[in-house]
């Protein structure tokens, strides 16, 4: 489907690195690096299952070995049970430099009974302060659940079971960078955050209750995977219609009203509304970037 701001696919090709859509998923051995913990990140059922724990010697994380420009990007994970107050499961692109860019998912852990808070920020050229948070609709510990990113030339979406919960589109009209010239990889970790990251730091990590350990599984890729020897580009016609359609992808009505119903009954902090922290006027994406 046409974007109403659309962007052309020269920018892909104009890239110095030249890049390949694949269709793939399913092997973390294959897919991933464990790259710190001392052994407390674990690759188990011949590469179908990924687990990452924290102690309080340690946490741990992966990296993707393959950097991505533009993709839909699946993972499920099930989160740290119980008592998981003062940790947090990341799972984010990034690129690298002061100038980078990110596209985050954050699961700030709780008190056993009250809910996770999921992250969200997107940085372009290395600025970032778009948060918004959310809590979730069912308990992401009990099962695994599926978070995924879309990201094309013309927006990123974040989604949750298939349902969007955010949307950030490209606004450089307004003058607003977006991430579309730095290939990314996909980063994961379980770490102590407990000086901020439970109700601002008041709640601390109960390390009686470690280790504590997140597990991840059915990692899939529909992306543009950048190459620096690759003679192709990432275009259209690379693939076939079906599985490249996320180039081109945007909400249609159904998913802009379950946009709206999560952002109404589970956004918890949206900084396009904190007019406090910007005294001065929201950022300009603001304008095009409208919740419920």
């Amino acid at each position: 489907m046409a974007s109403s701001n659309p962007v052309s696919f020269v920018l892909v090709i104009s890239l110095v690195i030249s890049c390949f859509v694949i269709a793939f998923g399913g092997n973390f051995h294959q897919d991933f690096d464990i790259t710190w913990g001392d052994g407390r990140g674990k690759i188990l059922d011949n590469g179908q299952l990924l687990t990452l724990s924290l102690d309080k010697a340690s946490g741990s994380g992966f990296q993707s070995k393959n950097e991505y420009l533009f993709g839909k990007i699946d993972m499920q994970l099930k989160l740290v049970p119980g008592n998981s107050a003062g940790t947090v499961t990341a799972y984010y692109l990034s690129s690298q430099g002061s100038t980078h860019d990110e596209i985050d998912f954050e699961f700030f852990g709780n008190l056993s009974g009250d809910p996770y808070i999921l992250h969200t920020n997107v940085f372009s050229q290395g600025k970032g302060d778009r948060e918004q948070q959310f809590y979730l609709w069912f308990d992401p510990t009990a099962d695994f659940h599926t978070y995924s990113i879309l990201w094309n030339p013309q927006r990123i979406i974040f989604s949750v079971d298939g349902t969007p919960i955010r949307e950030f589109k490209n606004a450089e009209s307004l003058g607003v960078a977006y991430p579309k010239n730095q290939p990314m990889r996909i980063y994961s970790s379980l770490w102590n955050a407990d000086d901020w990251a439970t109700r601002g730091g008041l709640v601390k990590t109960d390390w009686n209750e470690a280790p504590f350990t997140a597990s991840y599984r059915n990692f899939n890729a529909n992306a543009c995977v950048s190459s620096s020897s690759g003679s192709s580009s990432c275009t259209p016609s690379s693939t076939s219609s079906s599985s490249n359609s996320w180039l081109n992808e945007e909400l249609d009505s159904t998913s802009q009203e379950r946009l709206k119903w999560v952002q109404k009954n589970y956004m918890i902090y949206n900084y396009c509304s904190d007019s406090k922290r910007f005294s001065q006027g929201v950022p300009p994406e603001c304008t095009i970037n409208t919740t419920a």
